[in-house]
């Protein structure tokens, strides 16, 4: 794991790092298949407790929360000083309130799952979404601080203080963090990037390309073969290297559409956030495959009525998996200009840059970091 090693953030505020508190934070990984129930202590991880997540109802599903968080507290021989998760959306995630899963319907109507765990276990429970905390963590521990520390090293002064983290797995997500704190919007909507259109296909989601889903049925549509014939992510990844026998040019063709959706849709967002990108989740470890098509996508341009074009973004973007562009990304290109009617000069950076990369920490340890972050700001 990658720690920050300065004891402030971008605004000089003393920040918490896992050697500074002996707290213990109980957590909670709720994937599809298990319910893994973790101890978090100093930023570690412990004491892993796992259930199937299948449920016949709402009221056996919630005793597996309330056995989960107490079978971790026994084994980890402590008092817990808060309970920190990320939990499928919709939701109410500053009142801990889950809303209309689609996956688990009997969630259906909203279930105040917050004051449930606090009446439970009598301390602080909070609730967020996974693309929030995972972007918490690389703000902390990852990628951001990595690259303002690149940029210090080769006497760059800007340093960047905001995150969009985007997750490409079973689903499309996002989260966004700006000075060190979740950005969740005016009704926990906050970074739902999952809801971007599809630029080649307006009436989807961008979430039918990008998940483990659209890229076997990219596959399959390129590769002319039936679902059921159709390989795994990691093999179309292989496929496409040269690694393993099948489809090459499909892979690649596949790939290469991927990543000209995850293109239009991180310059749609960029637009609004002007800020680092980082990118998670499972399908992430293929970036060598569509990080550069995004990257060339989100640098591309626009046609004017008139004739010529212009930049589709204001901002120019770089790979920073890429080293010769990560080299660029780091130069310093401002210049001295004259202030008007005076000898005066003050610096102007005429390139105004954003970087994606992907990330640090490994998806699940940073959701496990973001988690145990934001418990530490609460309880501070």
């Amino acid at each position: 794991m990658i720690t920050d090693s300065s004891n402030k953030d971008n605004n000089d505020n003393p920040i918490t790092t896992t050697t500074m508190t002996t707290k213990t934070i109980l957590s909670l990984d709720a994937g599809g298949t298990n319910l893994v129930f973790s101890s978090i202590k100093q930023g570690v991880v412990c004491n892993e407790f796992s259930i199937k997540t299948a449920s016949q109802n709402l009221d056996e599903f919630l005793k597996k929360l309330i056995l989960g968080f107490k079978e971790v507290l026994n084994n980890s021989g402590e008092k817990a000083d808060a309970i920190s998760f990320c939990f499928p959306g919709p939701a109410d995630y500053e009142n801990g309130i889950i809303g209309d899963l689609e996956n688990l319907p009997f969630f259906r109507g909203g279930v105040a799952l917050k004051q449930m765990l606090e009446n439970e276990f009598k301390i602080p429970v909070f609730i967020n979404n996974d693309g929030d905390l995972f972007t918490l963590g690389e703000a902390v521990s990852g990628l951001l601080p990595k690259i303002n520390s690149k940029l210090t090293e080769n006497k760059n002064l800007h340093q960047y203080k905001n995150l969009l983290g985007v997750t490409l797995g079973t689903g499309f997500g996002g989260g966004l963090v700006s000075n060190g704190k979740i950005w969740l919007g005016d009704n926990s909507a906050g970074a739902e990037i999952n809801r971007f259109s599809n630029p080649f296909n307006p009436k989807q989601s961008v979430e039918e390309v990008l998940s483990i889903r659209g890229i076997k049925k990219l596959y399959g549509d390129f590769a002319e073969c039936m679902p059921e014939n159709t390989p795994e992510p990691f093999e179309i990844y292989r496929i496409g290297k040269g690694q393993k026998k099948g489809n090459k040019e499909a892979a690649i063709n596949a790939w290469e559409y991927f990543g000209k959706v995850l293109g239009e849709a991180m310059a749609n967002a960029v637009t609004l956030t002007d800020s680092l990108v980082v990118i998670g989740g499972g399908l992430a470890g293929a970036n060598e495959l569509f990080l550069q098509t995004a990257v060339d996508t989100m640098n591309g341009k626009f046609e004017k009525a008139k004739g010529g074009t212009m930049q589709r973004l204001e901002t120019y973007a770089y790979n920073l998996n890429n080293p010769q562009c990560l080299s660029d990304f780091l130069i310093d290109e401002s210049k001295e200009i004259k202030v008007p009617f005076t000898n005066d000069t003050v610096k102007f950076s005429q390139i105004k840059k954003v970087g994606v990369g992907i990330n640090l920490l490994g998806t699940s340890a940073a959701v496990a970091k973001g988690a145990w972050e934001f418990a530490l700001s609460k309880l501070d």
